[in-house]
């Protein structure tokens, strides 16, 4: 099927789902196999429907097509039969093991053999693998977890799990420009066209006595004259059209007779597209004569091409779509339930909460105005006042005043900036009560009509900027929210609700294209857009003011709404709850150093083997059944949480993957870029990418830090960082310096320094031996200073629930636990012998997991803060115990599993710190290792040596997927190094959204980032099948870089360690 047959499926799709026809939507994703709605099946799941949930999961894979497969089949069979036999079903459970799951007895007698036997317990539960087993409902909830990552990971349901993104109600759109395009054919065409039928082309029938159009010059006929189709009915098979209207725009942006009288609030403002002869009270022909270009606006880029051809449109009365007005807006997928009700954060601003906004990307940045001035940014997932100054607003590439609009007679009390194809515009309103539009062209108000109440007003868009409302208050109390239909500059509804006189100016806000949100009456009171009557209240558990203020996030997902006490409350409904749930989670919320893992996606153990991680590259692929056998423990499996798992391979599965592993030596076969910096000195001794992953903070060992950013360009337009483009070395314009305090006692070049970057990017925690420097990164001023050695403090961390506290490891072993709020040491952890060089928090499991110089490894609860566990790790073959040497710890996205490197080795550790793999220099990467660190996604590490060179590791196996020769990023004369030694990467760090990106600070100074060849977007290859070859020669030397599990560990094809903590 070609790509625009599958999109019209795709926009099909979207009609039947928008028409309510919800068993057609399913039955269409299932036959067409082109999108898998993970929300059906989950329904589906929950509900039991077993027959419907094969019946869905057979459009798109079969049991036998690949491992992941044959285990979702198995988990959706093995559940039908405990429920059977939970329900004493035996008859039951004896068919579906006939017909089910005696398909996999193939693949694992005993398996088959051992899930026969639980038909002779009285209660299946007997079996101790499934004594956990709880009631029906969780243990679907549990095998949709495994199901979801399943899905997710299998290649077949590549590209299928997400659908396109495009306008609503797509398929009318173009339904409807293809009829206006039919009707600028029409040799008649009529002012108000009879639309009867879809099924043939549309022609307007010559009327009596109609004359025949003048000629035109355009080779498909003369331009048909004013006039839209009108409303084709109830009976229409199509809503309006949802994309925005040229047209509608023009009746906003001509300007009523100001002569009209104004009618009464009920019946609402005249139309609002005025007859060409009025407007301005001159022709469009003089109104377009004047400018429309402003004289002086260099940082502001408005489009006067379209702007005048949408005033011609305008005037000629010509549309570019039909507008089937008078039937109601399409209807979404929207519940009431998805409104924010429920309290999850309190804020305390401190002064009278004037004005809210949320970021727009950001989706818990929030903006505050208050009443004496100042304006402050909230966090709202942490609670942390990112900032909280007086702010004066200008233009920020020319730094003055952009435009004055003059044409009101009161005191402005809002406005409203908005656009449309490319138009923008502003709607503002004042307190006498008038409404006025202008355009960025200094030539007056465009529109001039009254609100209702006729005082203080606000108005909004929808989100997707269809719909125009406003909501005010009068002198007496009375408040009106209200829907306007932009096309006629009328009321078009008015919604109900409101108390008689309210006590303050009513405030509101729209979200979903479905909802609306008013502060009244002590309690914020919500509207469907499409309905006139409150849907429902909430007090948002008391505390609320008269008339709170409010707003939405993007998202919908999240309601700031203000307090009587001067503070600000937010709301969430599951979505926003599970986004704050998100963000305590993570493994620093404050703040993200060298060993934080980026992200919480967790690894799995399934029901059939070890898949590894299956949010894993998936184009390593599809092995046959046979080799995967799956064992009893899958019984176990849904009972068990899997947080804690110890991934294994079985001997099988190695032999068969046949990996392709890429040397790269030559500069043709990456991209590389070396950051531009004039004065290179001291060593690069910590590095991290921006949380935003916009720039590059390097720490040198001089205490100097060093900040590169990626501008917007045209070449990169989203100023990404990216080697291909190249930054600038950033620096305030009065010169300053980023450095770190130093002691006397403690040269800088040996100090151990340490890093730790806010989760904002907005300021910098840094020691190099002397204090602890908190630094702005807007002005690299030091905020504040703490921590004076001895002894010095050797690395950072910040406590995943609470901003204000600090893992600090020190010099002397300990780790002090320190609250930044009242400079105050809470406790000191000691069982370290020698400098603290690794912290890494894991809040899923509650723990610290430190890591010293003297190889030792110590896990400690974040509750009590005692030690749980402490443990040397091994040395490697040929070398002698105990190590020492620093050793570093990062959590994996699971937060179960822990990377720890050591210049003699790569290993990987559970919460019990019992080594699963390890990896020790060999072969064609013979040096020690000098940093290693996560990908973003958890499926790669990166690890430098000190030879130059760095190595691509699979996360889960240690398997060596790529070397890269320092001779690939650096000339050769640079490598050697001189009578110095050759240069290498001292520390790795990894991009925070680009998991193949990864920036090297150098041993000289210098920092590279590199990133693969256009050719070849991901580094190395994953284990092949089919023996397909890279691009990029392999190295014989490194077929042997295989990891090798500790020789008391079992090697497995899967299984789960179940013992407790």
């Amino acid at each position: 099927m070609s790509s625009l047959s599958r999109e019209l499926v795709f926009l099909i799709l979207q009609f039947l789902d928008e028409e309510k026809f919800k068993e057609t939507v399913h039955k269409l994703e299932q036959e067409s196999g082109f999108f898998f709605n993970m929300k059906h099946f989950e329904d589906q799941v929950q509900a039991g429907e077993w027959e419907e949930v094969e019946r869905y999961l057979c459009g798109f894979t079969k049991v036998e097509d690949n491992r992941y497969s044959m285990k979702i089949f198995f988990e959706i069979r093995k559940q039908k039969y405990l429920e059977a036999l939970d329900r004493h079903d035996r008859a039951k459970a004896v068919e579906i093991l006939v017909k089910d799951l005696k398909v996999f007895a193939s693949f694992n007698e005993e398996l088959f053999k051992e899930i026969t036997q639980l038909l002779t317990l009285e209660n299946f539960r007997q079996n101790e693998q499934l004594s956990k087993y709880g009631d029906t409902k969780s243990a679907r909830n549990i095998m949709l977890l495994e199901l979801k990552k399943l899905i997710e990971a299998n290649p077949l349901f590549r590209d299928k799990l997400a659908f396109p993104q495009f306008k609503a109600s797509r398929l009318r759109t173009l339904i409807n420009q293809s009829l206006n395009w039919q009707h600028q054919l029409c040799k008649n065409p009529r002012p108000n066209p009879d639309i009867k039928t879809l099924f043939t082309d549309h022609s307007c029938a010559p009327t009596n006595g109609a004359r025949a159009p003048p000629p035109a010059n355009s080779p498909l006929g003369p331009i048909p004259k004013a006039g839209g189709f009108p409303p084709m009915g109830n009976h229409s098979p199509f809503q309006p059209v949802v994309s925005p209207s040229a047209s509608t725009i023009a009746g906003w942006m001509s300007s009523a007779n100001p002569s009209l009288p104004h009618p009464v609030v009920a019946a609402g403002p005249p139309g609002l597209v005025q007859p060409p002869n009025t407007a301005m009270g001159m022709s469009p022909a003089a109104f377009l004569k004047h400018p429309r270009a402003p004289t002086s606006a260099p940082g502001m880029d408005y489009q006067t091409a379209d702007s005048e051809h949408l005033m011609k449109r305008m005037r000629a009365g010509q549309s570019d779509e039909v507008s089937f007005s008078g039937v109601a807006h399409p209807s979404n997928m929207y519940s009431p339930d998805d409104l924010p009700k429920t309290m999850v954060r309190t804020l305390n601003q401190g002064s009278n909460v004037m004005s809210m906004d949320f970021h727009p990307q950001q989706q818990t940045i929030l903006l505050v105005g208050t009443n004496v001035g100042d304006i402050a940014v909230w966090e709202v997932g942490s609670r942390e006042r990112i900032a909280h100054k007086t702010f004066k607003v200008w233009d920020a590439t020319s730094g003055q005043r952009q435009y004055i609009f003059e044409g009101h007679e009161a005191p402005v009390y809002s406005v409203c900036p908005h656009y449309k194809e490319a138009i923008q515009f502003i709607f503002s309103t004042a307190i006498d009560g008038k409404i006025k539009a202008w355009l960025y062209d200094c030539m007056g108000s465009r529109v001039d009509y009254d609100a209702p109440g006729l005082w203080c007003t606000t108005m909004a868009y929808s989100a997707d900027g269809t719909r125009l409302f406003s909501c005010g208050t009068s002198k007496e109390g009375d408040s009106y929210l209200v829907e306007w239909n932009e096309t006629e500059g009328s009321i078009k509804r008015t919604y109900l609700g409101f108390r008689k006189r309210s006590l303050g100016v009513v405030q509101f806000d729209t979200t979903k294209n479905r909802f609306l949100a008013a502060g009244d009456e002590f309690q914020i009171k919500f509207w469907d857009m499409d309905n006139t009557n409150i849907l429902t209240t909430s007090d948002a558990d008391g505390g609320l003011p008269a008339s709170p203020r409010l707003r939405f996030n993007k998202e919908g997902s999240l309601l700031a709404v203000t307090t009587s006490d001067n503070g600000i409350k937010i709301l969430a409904n599951s979505d926003g709850q599970r986004l704050i749930r998100m963000l305590e989670s993570r493994t620093f919320e404050g703040s993200r150093g060298p060993s934080q893992s980026i992200n919480t996606k967790p690894q799995i153990v399934n029901a059939l083997g070890a898949v590894g991680n299956v949010s894993g590259s998936l184009s390593a692929t599809h092995e046959r059944l046979d080799r995967i056998p799956p064992t009893i423990s899958s019984l176990a499996s849904m009972e068990n949480n899997r947080a804690d798992v110890k991934p294994r391979v079985s001997d099988d599965v190695e032999k068969v993957k046949s990996w392709k592993l890429a040397d790269i030596v030559d500069p043709a076969q990456l991209k590389a870029l070396r950051l531009p910096d004039p004065f290179t000195t001291g060593k690069v001794v910590r590095l991290l990418y921006t949380n935003s992953g916009l720039a590059v903070l390097a720490l040198a060992s001089n205490a100097v830090h060093k900040l590169w950013k990626w501008q917007r360009t045209e070449r990169n337009p989203h100023g990404k960082s990216t080697a291909s483009v190249v930054p600038q070395l950033w620096q305030p314009n009065n010169g300053t310096l980023m450095t770190n305090d130093t002691s006397d006692t403690n040269p800088v070049e040996e100090a151990t320094a340490c890093i730790a970057l806010s989760k904002n990017d907005s300021y910098v925690m840094s020691a190099s031996g002397g204090k602890v420097s908190l630094f702005n990164m807007m002005t690299f001023k030091v905020m504040t200073t703490f921590m004076p050695p001895p002894p010095a403090a050797t690395f950072l961390a910040f406590h995943p629930q609470d901003n204000n506290i600090i893992a600090i490891g020190m010099e002397d072993s300990t780790i002090q636990i320190y609250n930044v709020r009242i400079d105050e040491v809470k406790t000191k952890l000691k069982g370290h012998q020698k400098k603290i060089t690794g912290l890494a928090f894991s809040q899923s499991m509650n723990v610290l997991v430190s890591s010293g110089a003297d190889a030792q490894l110590c896990v400690w609860s974040i509750d009590g803060w005692e030690k749980r566990k402490s443990r040397l790790i091994q040395a490697p073959p040929g070398r002698a115990n105990p190590l020492v040497g620093d050793t570093k710890v990062q959590f994996h996205n699971d937060q179960a599993h822990i990377l720890v490197s050591h210049e003699s080795q790569l290993s990987i550790y559970d919460s019990k710190l019992e080594c699963l793999r390890s990896w020790s220099p060999r072969d064609s990467l013979p040096a020690p290792v000098s940093s290693a660190i996560y990908s973003c996604d958890g499926l790669l590490i990166y690890a430098g040596f000190c030879d130059g060179a760095v190595g691509v590791f699979d996360a889960d196996s240690l398997r060596l997927r790529c070397r890269i020769a320092s001779s690939a990023y650096m000339s050769s004369s640079v490598a050697s190094g001189g009578p110095g030694g050759s240069i290498y990467p001292m520390v790795v760090a990894a991009h925070p959204t680009e998991a193949n990106q990864v920036a090297l600070g150098m041993s000289d100074g210098a920092v590279h980032v590199i990133e693969p060849s256009d050719s070849e977007p991901k580094w190395g290859a994953a284990p092949q099948e089919n023996g397909t070859l890279p691009s990029i020669p392999s190295n014989p030397a490194m077929s042997s870089q295989a990891s090798e599990p500790p020789p008391r560990l079992e090697s497995r094809s899967i299984g789960t360690d179940d013992e407790e903590d």
